[in-house]
């Protein structure tokens, strides 16, 4: 691995757990490996591990893109990693608000319900 991924690797862990990630690598098979290693070495190495802003505006532009574009998988990741990158709730209905102002409101809508339930389960999860 180069320093690269290694870096990659470390923020990836850090944002999204170490359980996410040892899933992913688990279930990279030949094929979607080099997919794997782009992500790792681009996403996380690159852009995540960047000192320029905090991993809460990151996560907080992340998450207001994914909204934007419709991508719920990655968007429900992203919602579940918020209390390992330093953004609140409140922080993801500031980041909600824009996307409905500027990529619509049903994406917004679509967006709260989604975070809604995460938040639900993390709830429940934290009262076990």
């Amino acid at each position: 691995m180069s320093q690269l991924s290694d870096t990659g690797t470390a923020t990836r862990r850090r944002v999204l757990g170490a359980g996410h990630v040892a899933r992913a690598q688990a279930a990279s098979t030949p094929f979607d490996g080099p997919f794997q290693d782009l992500i790792t070495d681009a996403a996380w190495g690159h852009v995540w591990s960047r000192d320029t802003i905090s991993l809460r505006e990151r996560s907080m532009m992340t998450i207001a893109l994914l909204a934007g574009l419709g991508n719920d998988g990655e968007l429900a990741l992203h919602l579940r990693a918020i209390p390992n990158t330093g953004a609140s709730r409140e922080d993801v209905m500031e980041a909600l608000l824009h996307v409905a102002i500027y990529a619509g409101v049903p994406r917004a809508n679509h967006a709260i319900k989604l975070a809604k339930e995460i938040f639900a389960e993390a709830d429940r999860e934290d009262s076990q």
